[in-house]
């Protein structure tokens, strides 16, 4: 029963919002209606239908007293003129014998007021006009035939409080919803500046408003986004310094072991410098990240022909597949390095490998499949540690230093989206990377 009330319940801020506003107010408008239905328009029938009950009372009451042409038209006429109810006799005339029809409201309680007024046979017809009630009385010698204006019977004060309320009503909810909405829009900024943030977008015109509380929260997002930039520009400046201290000393080692000559001990230096040249590189590229690179609108077709056709000048079989073009928010140095490794990865264990690109439903789905050994899925989630190795195919001997996947992933969060690992048409391992667009 909860779930299925959810499921009508408005997911927003401010649809709840305006839903707690509104419920109150409805709930005690239909309470007033039924209130005011129940007892004035009730008691205004009730009252209205005697009066009226009462004018016919008394004309058939001042008929029987003097029966003659004359009086009679006398008394008919008065009753048109004072009352409003234009009244006809037809002497010698009988009430067809039929049971009472349905009422409605009106007629009801007319007939209620007439059986207490004139305790004699009558007949309602309050549906063939809607501008006039007909009433027709049994009398001794005849028929009395009466036509009363609606407007005795009925107080137009209930239209004029529903119309009333209605009106008030619709005011209210609109001034409610304006501002709700100016009191919700600071927190859609919010959202979308931490949103933008976390693609990696410049978000340094964002300025704290709305409410104090909102207005707190702004403020510590933009202490947060100073730390975090700040953090990210203090470990790039280390890492250039790092950089730069170790490739001296091993550029110094490269340079005195191509002075020593040839020999067998002196190729094994020169692959053992080599070896820690290449794991030193991939070091600095998992630690720098991002860095200071800023986001630019990137083609993605030339960009994933750069990084193909660098795999298919090593001979390796790279099929290609974009659908259309399609232009993104990128780090393109940081995206070209992620891709890059997912393409090595599956060039290293398998002998075809396919890359495909496609944007649906403002996602883009980029895929990289190979042929290989694959990865068991209750250890796809580990091939994301730093530095982790599998067995077999993927050991120390074929596999570079267990960071590829680590910093393909890296790449894709800093962008807001992420990489997820499959299986293969292929039969190998399928690397999925999503980025929202």
């Amino acid at each position: 029963m909860q779930f299925g009330i959810k499921r009508f319940l408005p997911r927003s801020l401010f649809g709840r919002s305006l839903l707690i506003l509104v419920t109150p107010v409805v709930l005690l408008q239909i309470v007033s209606t039924y209130v005011f239905y129940e007892q004035h328009w009730e008691t205004m029938s009730k009252r209205l239908s005697f009066g009226v009950a009462g004018d016919i009372a008394m004309v058939v009451e001042e008929l029987g007293r003097d029966p003659t042409p004359a009086s009679r038209d006398v008394v008919l006429g008065l009753a048109a003129t004072h009352t409003a109810i234009y009244m006809r006799f037809a002497p010698g005339e009988i009430l067809p014998n039929v049971p009472p029809p349905d009422y409605t409201s009106l007629g009801a309680t007319l007939a209620q007021m007439l059986d207490e007024r004139l305790h004699r046979p009558f007949q309602i017809d309050d549906e063939s006009d809607d501008r006039v009630v007909f009433v027709a009385v049994q009398l001794p010698d005849g028929v009395l035939h009466t036509w009363v204006p609606r407007k005795r019977l009925f107080s137009s004060t209930t239209y004029v409080f529903i119309l009333w309320m209605v009106g008030t009503s619709l005011i209210l909810y609109a001034i409610a919803g304006i501002f709700m909405r100016n009191q919700v829009r600071p927190i859609r900024r919010l959202a979308a500046a931490a949103e933008s943030f976390g693609k990696g977008h410049d978000v340094r015109d964002f300025k704290p408003e709305g409410a104090s509380e909102v207005r707190r929260a702004a403020i510590e997002f933009n202490h947060m986004r100073e730390r975090i930039t700040r953090q990210i520009g203090q470990r790039t400046a280390m890492l250039a310094g790092v950089s730069h201290d170790l490739r001296t000393p091993l550029t110094r080692l490269k340079l005195q072991l191509a002075m020593l000559g040839d020999g067998p001990d002196v190729e094994a230096m020169k692959t053992d410098v080599a070896e820690m040249e290449t794991m030193l590189e991939a070091y600095l590229a998992f630690v720098r990240g991002e860095g200071a690179e800023a986001v630019v609108s990137t083609e993605l077709k030339p960009l994933l022909e750069e990084v193909v056709g660098g795999a298919r000048r090593e001979g390796r079989q790279v099929a290609l597949d974009v659908d259309g073009d399609i232009r993104v928010q990128l780090r393109p140095n940081a995206f070209r390095r992620g891709i890059t490794n997912l393409v090595a990865n599956a060039c290293r264990y398998g002998r075809t490998v396919a890359v495909s690109a496609h944007q649906n439903n403002g996602t883009l789905e980029l895929t990289v499949d190979d042929d290989g050994p694959g990865i068991p899925p209750e250890k796809r989630e580990d091939a994301f540690r730093p530095f982790f190795r599998f067995d077999a195919s993927r050991n120390k001997a074929t596999g570079g230093v267990g960071l590829g996947l680590t910093i393909a992933r890296d790449v894709a969060r800093g962008h807001g989206g992420d990489v997820i690992l499959g299986t293969s048409p292929l039969g190998g391992l399928r690397a999925t990377v999503r980025l929202p667009v």
